[in-house]
């Protein structure tokens, strides 16, 4: 069952008094069409350094890309669900779906499926369920509380349990390493 995330966005109102501008669950979610279970809530999304805290427009209401923008940052919870529930069905297509430029190649997807490199460094934190991270070499098991420092490495993530695995994500634009 899909979990709906409850967003809470501070601002300020005409006189500059700080106020609860958004609150409610989050509008903005991506069911992904090619990967069944699977699921992206957008909850904020930035496009500029330094980001800019005035105004009243929801920033987390812009189609879901899988990439933050140059000079952005994109904060959201994704649902993994398990690889058992038949795991993505169109790696091109569930690339697409997401705006991502960064669809695995063949020698990537020989190691998995969704084997990808990212334009960003990515700090995430496993909220529930787990789910293995692999790598070009390598694998480790995250589970709840388990927090990542992904910079723009190689990396496939696996559910391999039986039931969900829901991580919160903030991704930064970065410059791509060299060796990607």
């Amino acid at each position: 069952m899909p979990q709906s995330i409850r967003r809470i966005v501070t601002g300020h109102d005409a006189s500059g008094r700080s106020n609860i501008t958004f609150e409610g669950d989050a509008p903005n979610i991506m069911e992904m069409a090619a990967w069944p279970g699977a699921r992206i809530t957008d909850l904020w999304v930035t496009s500029e350094m330094p980001i800019d805290n005035d105004g009243l427009v929801d920033r987390g209401a812009r189609p879901i890309r899988h990439d933050p923008e140059p000079m952005g940052t994109i904060f959201r919870v994704v649902e993994i669900p398990p690889e058992a529930q038949g795991g993505m069905q169109d790696t091109a297509a569930a690339f697409a779906q997401m705006g991502s430029h960064n669809v695995p190649d063949a020698k990537d997807q020989s190691r998995h499926p969704t084997m990808h490199v990212t334009d960003s460094v990515d700090y995430l934190v496993v909220m529930s369920g787990e789910m293995h991270m692999l790598m070009e070499d390598g694998e480790t098991l995250l589970k709840p509380g388990d927090c990542i420092v992904q910079r723009g490495t190689k990396h496939a993530w696996v559910n391999r349990s039986g039931k969900p695995c829901i991580i919160a994500a903030v991704l930064v634009d970065a410059k791509r390493a060299a060796r990607a």
